[in-house]
């Protein structure tokens, strides 16, 4: 029987002042809204400031709101100034403090807290002591210590985490820190949504995350090396650290997909960050339908996506837009009032050039367009006493007039834009004349629909759309003006996630929204499945901001997968990526994969499989990954086997049982996963074997692999 750790009641009691602290600050902060709420009347300007204040109230609320998350989870102890004399901080989620104003609980991300994440037997800090704490809500489980000094020269861990402790210095040559409190974090259930490894984070890790937030910052990452919890969490530490002017800046994190942004949603606000705007690409196009998820019909072919994705669009959409300002064809002659008003060839091709000249941006040239034609018109008149104003009074809606503006310089949307582009093969090789070959502009064809309201734009075409809406502007308002709030909005701070497999005009997209050149962008060379997937990072970065220079950190432990899996993927990484390291597994886990070979029907085996695994890990999470071609046979078959289940891309990862394909497995973990016809994976996909890949690397416990064709050859 282990010895209990004699603190563990006196840490008890401390997270319960803490919590009891914690509880006064809310009650305060409701106090004082209910105050300010009472008090309705007032000046627009004291309107204002109430209506500030109350804001800033229900973000102290929302942060002082921790759900089921622990508040504490270590504490430090380190020498203090005077002899002999040793200060301690505990470690939490926030900062709280008594109702003298001492701190209590000190928050992560400041300063003082950063030995916490950092300290090695070679490197202290000044640490004398690493606490490590096991909570399950208010309740302490177990202490974990390292000590730091001389004499403790090997890391010592406590096995079961049942209160015990064992004492170390914090370094046994893996560089991990608090080796029990993170295997039991890994082997925690999964829940459907991402965790915060707030409590566990690791030096390779930390350094990432308290890393300068100027320029570039990449982080390359295997499976299970946590890359897409660092960057979140970098984005709150930002945002405690840069406060102002980062929170009116914004911070903004753009994921490969729904499913993926529905998985890490509540990471943020469990960091106290709830702010953040989250977000895929497409959602950063207004007024527009795009394809849903599995929607074929209508989808670009392999070709067409990959001309979309190539920098070289930029130039066919600036031609596309430069071909829509030109002069007309003949004069344009009107009857005004007892004769009549001209304007000349000549004269429309001077207008355009100038307008050309002067207007960066298409939509703006307009009013000078229009106002130069009414003075082009009024100066042919016979009476000099008629103006523009007086040709523009009473010609104003003349169809003819309306048509020749619309030809020398009409007002665009980008949908209008690219529907009349792709709908015109003439269009096409005329914008690409130059840029492309014939059969690649011809290879953006599609026929045109009825309006540009009915087009149901695909995953390419959003870079396409925000280029072209760069470029044209908004249009003007009835009375001229510009609405500003039609402008691309730009944010201090840019986090993308899985950018492996963002095209060079998605990265053109996302700089185009970067205000300073800040960003952090994570992802795995090995996992590239996209269009155009990059060899290496400078593909990436040439289409960045480089403002700053750019930092390319590697993280190289991997937390989540265990050894036996990993060991299964890294042959198919080795035919897939052959020039890339895979990430070292931290643990060993209880069973190797099972790869079985269906006999009869693949469905009713997937179904059989899944039946075992639910039978034996009744409370895993569990995600059957298929090619996105076999999901609904696959569902109808574990209805049949009257196993609940849902599907990745309606219910998240919300049920127990979960149909997940493969197109948009990347960046989600689960307990046990099995793994359907990984032959169809790799044919039906360019990238086929890296898909695989991703596929293999998903589960925490359990990977079951079943197959009815023969397998690719690195599985055998």
């Amino acid at each position: 029987m282990t010895q209990q750790h004699p603190d563990l009641a006196d840490e008890q009691a401390y997270i319960d002042h803490a919590y009891e602290c914690l509880d006064v600050s809310r009650e305060a902060a409701w106090r004082l809204r209910n105050l300010n709420e009472a008090d309705l009347g007032g000046t627009f300007q004291a309107r204002f400031e109430r209506n500030a204040f109350d804001e800033a109230l229900l973000k102290r609320l929302a942060d002082l709101d921790l759900g089921g998350a622990s508040l504490v989870f270590g504490r430090i102890d380190r020498s203090a100034e005077s002899p002999d004399a040793v200060e301690s901080f505990h470690i939490g989620r926030l900062a709280v403090a008594d109702e003298d104003r001492e701190p209590v609980v000190v928050d992560w991300r400041a300063p003082v807290a950063e030995p916490f994440y950092r300290a090695t037997g070679r490197s202290p800090m000044g640490l004398l002591r690493r606490r490590h704490f096991v909570v399950e809500g208010r309740t302490l489980l177990g202490i974990e210590d390292e000590l730091f000094g001389e004499g403790h020269l090997g890391l010592g861990h406590d096995e079961g985490l049942d209160g015990s402790s064992v004492a170390g210095t914090g370094d046994d040559g893996s560089g991990l820190r608090g080796y029990s409190t993170l295997l039991a974090a890994l082997e925690r259930g999964r829940t459907g949504t991402l965790g915060d490894i707030v409590a566990t984070i690791q030096g390779e890790q930390d350094e990432i995350i308290r890393s300068p937030q100027h320029g570039v910052l990449v982080v390359q990452g295997g499976p299970g090396t946590g890359k897409t919890v660092v960057a979140l969490h970098r984005a709150a530490y930002l945002l405690y650290t840069h406060r102002f002017p980062l929170e009116d800046q914004g911070v903004l994190v753009i994921g490969p997909n729904r499913v993926f942004l529905r998985y890490i949603e509540r990471v943020l606000p469990s960091l106290g960050e709830a702010g953040v705007e989250q977000v895929v690409l497409s959602d950063l196009v207004p007024g527009v339908q795009f394809l849903r998820p599995g929607e074929h019909e209508g989808a670009d072919s392999p070709t067409a996506a990959r001309l979309k994705g190539d920098v070289r669009m930029s130039d066919v959409i600036d031609q596309a837009i430069n071909d829509r300002e030109r002069a007309l064809r003949e004069d344009l002659v009107i009857p005004f009032r007892t004769g009549y008003v001209r304007l000349r060839v000549d004269e429309s091709a001077r207008i355009v050039k100038n307008a050309r000249r002067r207007f960066r941006r298409h939509n703006s040239g307009r009013k000078f367009v229009e106002n130069e034609v009414w003075s082009a018109l009024a100066a042919t008149y016979r009476d000099p006493e008629i103006g523009p104003r007086d040709v523009k009074d009473t010609l104003r809606g003349t169809p003819e007039i309306r048509e020749a503006l619309d030809r020398m310089w009409p007002l665009l949307t980008p949908a209008q834009l690219l529907h009349d582009l792709f709908g015109s093969k003439a269009l096409l090789k005329l914008a690409a004349r130059g840029v492309l070959d014939e059969a690649e502009a011809l290879a953006l064809y599609r026929p045109r629909s009825e309006s540009v309201d009915d087009v149901r734009w695909t995953a390419a075409d959003v870079a396409l759309l925000d280029d072209a809406r760069d470029v044209l502007g908004p249009k003007p308002g009835r009375n001229g003006k510009i609405d500003d709030s039609d402008e691309i909005r730009t944010y201090g701070h840019i986090v993308i996630d899985e950018v492996q497999d963002l095209t060079p005009m998605q990265l053109k997209m996302a700089t185009r929204r970067s205000l300073n050149g800040a960003m952090t962008i994570v992802g795995d060379l090995a996992q590239a499945t996209g269009p155009l997937a990059p060899s290496d990072w400078e593909q990436v970065l040439d289409h960045l901001p480089d403002r700053k220079p750019s930092r390319v950190i590697g993280l190289s432990v991997g937390y989540r997968i265990p050894g036996q899996i990993m060991e299964l993927a890294n042959k198919v990484m080795a035919v897939a990526t052959p020039t890339l390291r895979a990430p070292q597994s931290v643990r060993i886990g209880d069973a190797p994969p099972v790869i079985r070979r269906a006999v009869g029907d693949l469905g009713a085996a997937v179904a059989d499989e899944v039946g075992s695994i639910v039978e034996t890990l009744p409370d895993a999470s569990l995600g059957v990954i298929a090619p996105d071609s076999m999901i609904d046979e696959l569902s109808e078959h574990l209805t049949a086997r009257g196993v609940n289940h849902g599907t990745a891309t309606r219910t998240g990862l919300d049920e127990g049982v979960t149909l997940v394909p493969v197109s948009v497995v990347k960046g989600l973990e689960l307990d046990a996963v099995v793994v359907v016809e990984p032959a169809r994976i790799v044919s039906d996909d360019e990238h086929g074997m890296r898909s695989l890949y991703v596929a293999l690397t998903r589960p925490t416990q359990h990977l079951s692999v079943v197959h009815a064709d023969d397998l690719p050859e690195p599985l055998r």
